[in-house]
This record gives structure tokens, C-alpha cells and sequence, in this order.
């Protein structure tokens, strides 16, 4: 037997920990190299992790929801013979990793935009308290389960999920939680864990909410105007492959407004007291997928015309929502929109994506009778409802801002004028 340890690699940026998001294999699987094996989320991304070698698995070291430290071992694969060679050594003036750490570079599967700091790994075992990860004892707290009494079966006696299953189920028979637990309710309770991008989401939002003073202004726009011309645009160019949808006007409108009011354009360091405003407007674009929210960040938009803005903004959503986005594509934004197209309803309120100082919200486009030279027309209407840090923008800056965004939708001749 050949025993091969599969440490948590060190997947770049400064990452110091990542958390277990999900197992594709189990203990006695087949694995095959570069066979995925685990799913792993750092404070910057989602990672897939391939096994670097051929062999069988007969351990794994953590429970979905573990944070574990950049060297931990995840998994131990007997190769059934010799281990595989250590990589080449790197140059002098480096140290070398240790033997039977994953060489190959991990899979970036998903990013969530500019997140916080990730929680602090697991606690150390101790004779008082056994060692577990806090989904595990939040799990087991909510079951009434005493992890004292459990045999854990990770390393070094650590209580995993699969023990608390395993003490759930008494002679082959599945016992409920209500046995555990003096509540004599009928009412039946799903306990979902929250990890992975959706902890990174709640962690993140956490965070704005906090630390930015936010205020929203909300003003309407009728867009009328630029239904015409997107329409008209899409019949001239019926034979490209995309289409113009509002989004790669509303970008352009904000690059104009941005030269004007380049305060908007920012990111505030909030700990050193510094807004850093950016030349170049990177325009992150809310966008929803299976496992959550993520922000693609169209890099330099104002550098891109509106067929440019079309296509990134296409290819980066399908990336996020079909895992295949790069750390890259989710980083570095300036200014956010955010848009749920035909469900915006009529007003919200955006939280900022820290820590950026605005965000564009993007309501839904309704026809309404509206009053025009005397007369009452049906137009199309459109709401933008836009939130904003209040420590570094002031209201009358914000409403100028948003009044400067809808005179260019409005006249939309004006987003192609110098």
C-alpha cells in the first residue's frame, strides 16, 4: 500500500483557508487522475480540485462546511504502489513544498465578487470541547445532539456530518430529531446549512450593510426613445448572433456619467480613510445563478461600444452560470448593476457591492399613460433605483448622477456624441 496525502493547495491571491463545499468522491471510490474529486470555496472563489494521481480512497479529512488551512490534508488515495515522483525542485532561493503536496493548479469553477475575510478554521481539539466545524455543531445543536458523546471519526477524533447520521440511525431505523429534543411540536423543520457561495453571499452582504451608510435614490426614466432605437438597431443587424438588450445602454449611459462625476467611480478604503477613484470605469453586472449571486466584471467598459458591451456582458453571465468563470472576471469592479430584468418591480434598494460607493438598480419596463405637450400618451417607463455611500457621496451628487443617466437614456443620441 502506497498511502498519498492530497493537502488543500495554495490556489493563489494570498488564499489562507477555503471551505468544503462539496465531496465527489467517498471513502472506497476509484478515482483516476484529474478525476475531480472536491469543491472548495475561498473567500474568492469556487475551486474544483483534481486528484493528482490513480488510486483508491481511504480517507477524507473534512465534512461539507469544514474550513480548513492551505496545507491541511483532504484526502489520503492508495496508489497500490509506488508513490508518484515528487515535483521538480524549485530554484535555490525557494523553499520546496513538502512531499505529497497536490502539484497540479486547481480548477477555478465560480467567483463571488469582492468578498470579506472568510471565517477562522476550526478550533483545536481539547478534553472539554470536541473538535468539529461550526456546521456540524450547529447542526448538532439544532438536532439536541451532545457532541461529547460522539465517537468522531475524522482525524484526530473530529465529529463529521456522517457521525451524526450514524447516531440518528439505531438498529437500521432512522430516528427522529423529536426524540432528541424536549420541543413536543408536530411541525416538521429542513435544517439547510448555510456554506459555500451562499455563506460567502450572506458574509458579503453582512459586511456592506455595516459598514456603508447607504442611501437610495429612485427617479424614472422613459425610455420610449430607446426602445425605438434598440428595436431599429436589431432589425439592422438581425444577422448577428446576439442581441441589444437596455443593459448595453444603461453601461454606456454610466461611463458618460462617470467622466462627469468621477467620485461614483470609486472603491473607499474605509480602514485607511483613502477613495480610490479609477480612470477606467470596470463595470461589475449582478448576475444570478444556480448557486447564487455572482458579479462578472466587465473590465474597461469604456472602452467598448455597444455591440462590445452585448458580447462581454453575454459571454460573462453564461461563464458564471455554467461555472467556467475565472478569478479574474469577477474581480476589480468600480461601479455595479444590478438588474432582474422583467422581475425589477417598480422600486428597490441595492446594497453595494463593498466596497464600491454606488450601484445602479435596474426596475422592470412598464407602459404608463404619461402627460406630453398636452397630451396623455402610453410610454415606456422605466425606474432606476440607485444606492449610494453616504460618507463619500453626497445627496445632491447622487441625484445629478442619476438625473445625468436618464437625460442620455432619454435622448439616446447623446450616448454616441464626443
Amino acid at each position: 500500500m502506497a498511502d498519498y496525502v492530497v493537502k488543500l493547495p495554495d490556489v493563489g491571491e494570498g488564499i489562507a483557508e477555503a471551505e468544503i463545499v462539496e465531496w465527489h468522491v467517498n471513502v472506497g471510490d476509484t478515482v483516476t487522475e484529474d478525476q475531480v474529486m472536491v469543491e472548495v470555496m475561498t473567500d474568492k472563489a469556487t475551486v474544483e480540485l483534481p486528484s493528482p494521481v490513480t488510486g483508491t480512497v481511504t480517507s477524507i479529512g473534512a465534512a461539507v462546511g469544514d474550513i480548513l488551512a492551505v496545507g491541511s490534508a483532504l484526502v489520503h488515495i492508495d496508489t497500490g504502489g509506488e508513490l508518484p515522483p515528487d515535483p521538480a525542485p524549485p530554484p535555490a532561493d525557494q523553499e520546496a513544498p513538502a512531499p505529497a503536496e497536490v502539484p497540479q493548479v486547481p480548477r477555478v469553477a465560480a467567483e463571488p465578487p469582492a468578498a470579506p475575510a472568510s471565517a477562522p478554521p476550526p478550533a483545536s481539539a481539547s478534553a472539554a470541547r470536541p473538535t468539529a466545524a461550526p456546521a456540524v455543531r450547529g447542526r448538532a445543536a439544532a438536532l439536541g445532539i451532545d457532541l461529547a458523546g460522539l465517537a468522531g471519526s475524522g482525524p484526530d477524533g473530529r465529529v463529521l456530518h456522517a457521525d451524526i447520521d450514524a447516531h440518528l440511525t439505531r438498529d437500521g431505523a432512522r430516528v427522529s430529531p423529536k426524540s432528541l429534543s424536549p420541543d413536543d411540536s408536530d411541525d416538521a423543520v429542513d435544517d439547510v446549512a448555510v456554506v459555500g457561495l451562499r455563506r460567502n453571499i450572506a458574509q458579503r452582504m453582512q459586511l456592506a450593510k455595516s459598514r456603508i451608510p447607504h442611501f437610495t435614490y429612485v427617479d424614472e426614466v422613459d425610455v420610449s426613445e430607446l426602445e425605438r432605437l434598440r428595436a431599429e438597431l436589431n432589425r439592422q443587424h438581425a444577422d448577428r448572433e446576439s442581441r441589444l438588450t437596455v443593459l448595453p445602454f444603461l453601461m454606456r449611459a454610466v461611463v458618460v456619467a462617470v467622466g462627469e462625476f468621477p467620485q461614483m467611480n470609486a472603491r473607499y478604503d474605509d480602514d485607511n480613510g483613502v477613495v480610490h477613484r479609477h480612470r477606467s470605469v470596470h463595470l461589475g453586472v449582478a448576475t444570478q445563478t444556480a448557486k447564487g449571486l455572482m458579479v462578472p466584471v466587465v473590465a474597461a467598459a469604456n472602452e467598448l461600444d455597444l455591440w462590445e458591451c452585448s458580447d462581454e456582458v453575454t459571454r460573462l453571465s453564461t461563464a458564471a452560470r455554467t461555472n467556467k468563470i475565472t478569478l479574474e472576471e469577477l474581480s476589480g469592479s468600480t461601479i455595479t448593476i444590478s438588474s432582474l430584468g422583467s422581475l425589477g418591480g417598480i422600486v428597490s434598494t441595492p446594497i453595494i457591492n463593498y466596497p464600491e460607493v454606488a450601484i445602479i438598480g435596474v426596475n422592470k419596463i412598464a407602459v404608463r399613460p404619461v402627460y406630453v405637450d398636452g397630451a396623455v400618451l402610453p410610454r415606456q417607463i422605466m425606474n432606476l433605483s440607485s444606492s449610494f455611500d453616504h460618507r463619500v457621496v453626497d445627496g445632491a451628487d447622487a441625484a445629478a448622477f442619476i438625473q445625468r443617466i436618464k437625460a442620455l437614456l432619454e435622448t439616446p443620441a447623446l450616448l454616441f456624441m464626443p
